[in-house]
């Protein structure tokens, strides 16, 4: 409100300022702004460059990582690949190897059971012999016994029994041979 008063009072308008002052500020203004030019903006300018160049430096560097870093992961993409590959190849090798053994084994478990097949052979016809001779002597000890006690005189007579022994029983075998 004082200024209304001011205004109905005197024929000057309040909002444009005096001319000497508008000319002092001017100059005032004209001096900082020239002070400012030449002492702050370059100042200004250099650490805006610097900041310029730190962040184009960063950058630079973060793409030069970022390269890097892919570069590192194709290397160990490929080394896992041919890992792969080698564990592949060993775990074939190894079934292999596992295939081979298993025949291996295969063969000398075959081998020694047929060794042990034909030593048992060996073995039953040692044991048949030795019960067909067991046999012979007991059926000619029988026999003799026997063709004492029909006689009614001993046959003691050791090299006649056994003849008479090996005769009967040859005659017997021929018997079941053709028999057969």
């Amino acid at each position: 409100m004082n200024l209304l008063v001011l205004a109905a009072e005197g024929g000057e308008n309040p909002l444009v300022p005096p001319i000497p002052e508008l000319v002092i500020g001017l100059i005032a203004f004209v001096i900082v702004f020239g002070f400012l030019a030449k002492k702050l903006l370059p100042n200004i300018n250099k650490v805006l460059e610097e900041r310029r160049e730190a962040i184009e430096g960063g950058i630079e560097k973060a793409e030069a990582a970022q390269t890097e870093a892919q570069s590192v992961l194709e290397q160990y993409k490929a080394q896992l690949a041919e890992a792969r590959h080698e564990a592949a190849r060993l775990r074939q090798e190894a079934l292999e190897q596992g295939t081979a053994l298993k025949e291996e084994l295969r063969a000398e478990g075959q081998r020694q059971r047929e060794e042990i097949i034909a030593a048992g052979h060996a073995q039953i016809a040692a044991d048949r012999k030795a019960a067909s001779q067991s046999l012979r002597q007991d059926v000619g000890k029988l026999a003799t016994d026997l063709a004492g006690k029909l006689v009614g005189e001993s046959l003691e007579d050791h090299a006649r029994q056994s003849r008479t022994i090996d005769r009967f029983l040859s005659e017997l075998e021929e018997k079941a041979e053709a028999a057969r």
